[in-house]
């Protein structure tokens, strides 16, 4: 699913403007970073994952002195048609129920990053059964592309200038929301009842895997619901990956509206140097169509967790991400990735805060007595 130069063309310039304009981290900060670190009070390397993040913020932010906070938690919320063929244990009403509960304070992701310090803000991009009791509230932007997309198993999900809106509303959201003074660290959430199918279609679609091989219970379905979703997830990439333009043709075919909008937010986040922190199944998916569409992208990311769908572990492979938490979570939301928020913010603290071995008066390490 290579892209050529003519299917190039028919990319709008915005997308093409905003993926040409992620530069990598600068390499220079890193190295900066990692000298400051050799100087700090403790054996080298002694806090191991801690300091690679300490780097690679220091890389996005351009100091040795970079901030871990603060940080948002970005919920897109769309529905999937492929819902109404039983791939879930819950009825599609719930994505909006849960929306509503989201604006409450009263989700998981919410209580998490009530801890973490964080910020939840909500997009609608295509909500079928809309809770109006919600409809004004602060933390809420209402951007739907329709009224969820079609059932994937009998024909294309969307459009492929639907897939261009929904991509681009993410772009949108991350200059709305991050602009030049915003959050340093990008959470990426979501909530759509039938979208663990959605995304291991897309999964399956992108790495070549077998449908067997992605596709897990999600919401909890039983055994039977197990076989069936399967069944439909195999039956869809068969008919939706052949005679492929590009990859965007796969997102039209196989994709979500929240999926598209959170790749958007993503490297919209990426144009603004901030550090994204990918979530579960879901969200990691949205990161590995984002680096479909922008490699360079790849360097921005974070994987918070390995979550116990298949599908999840088969995209961080193919991201090439080792995630910080392995807690057998499967709830999405941005759960994961508000969890992972404290040990991102720890990492940009130990790099400003903590002492040298000159500054604190402390002796280095000894010349004969090497690393052990």
């Amino acid at each position: 699913m290579s892209q050529s130069n003519e299917d190039a063309a028919v990319v709008p310039d915005t997308i093409r403007t905003a993926v040409a304009s992620i530069m990598p981290p600068d390499r220079q900060w890193e190295a900066h970073a990692a000298d400051r670190q050799a100087l700090l009070t403790m054996p080298p390397g002694s806090l191991g994952r801690l300091l690679e993040l300490g780097r690679q913020l220091a890389g996005l932010q351009q100091t040795d002195r970079p901030e871990g906070h603060p940080a948002l938690i970005a919920v897109f919320a769309a529905d999937h048609g492929v819902a109404g063929e039983g791939v879930s244990a819950y009825p599609s009403e719930v994505t909006g129920q849960m929306v509503a509960n989201y604006l409450r304070g009263g989700a998981a992701v919410n209580v998490l990053a009530r801890r973490a310090g964080a910020t939840v803000r909500v997009a609608d991009l295509g909500v079928t059964h809309w809770p109006a009791e919600v409809e004004s509230h602060e933390a809420l932007v209402r951007c739907p592309i329709a009224p969820g997309t079609a059932n994937l198993l009998h024909g294309a999900a969307m459009s492929r200038a639907d897939a261009f809106r929904a991509f681009d509303t993410g772009l949108n959201l991350a200059d709305r929301w991050i602009g030049e003074d915003g959050p340093r660290v990008v959470a990426l959430g979501e909530m759509g009842i039938g979208n663990s199918t959605t995304a291991a279609a897309l999964i399956a679609a992108l790495t070549g895997t077998s449908a067997t091989d992605v596709v897990g219970r999600g919401t909890g379905v039983d055994d039977r619901g197990l076989v069936r979703k399967r069944d439909v997830v195999a039956q869809a990439v068969r008919r939706h990956t052949s005679n492929l333009r590009d990859d965007w043709d796969c997102f039209a075919r196989l994709g979500g509206f929240e999926i598209l909008g959170l790749a958007g937010l993503a490297i919209g986040a990426a144009k603004r140097r901030a550090l994204v922190v990918l979530d579960g199944l879901i969200s990691t998916c949205a990161g590995l169509v984002a680096v479909r569409i922008c490699p360079p992208v790849r360097d921005y990311l974070v994987a918070a967790h390995r979550g116990t769908e298949p599908g999840h572990r088969v995209a961080l492979a193919a991201l090439g991400l080792m995630p910080l938490l392995n807690l057998d979570l499967r709830l999405g939301e941005g759960t994961g990735a508000a969890l992972a928020l404290p040990l991102i913010a720890s990492a940009g603290d130990i790099l400003r805060d903590m002492a040298t071995f000159d500054s604190a008066g402390v002796s280095g390490p000894s010349s004969s007595s090497g690393h052990a």
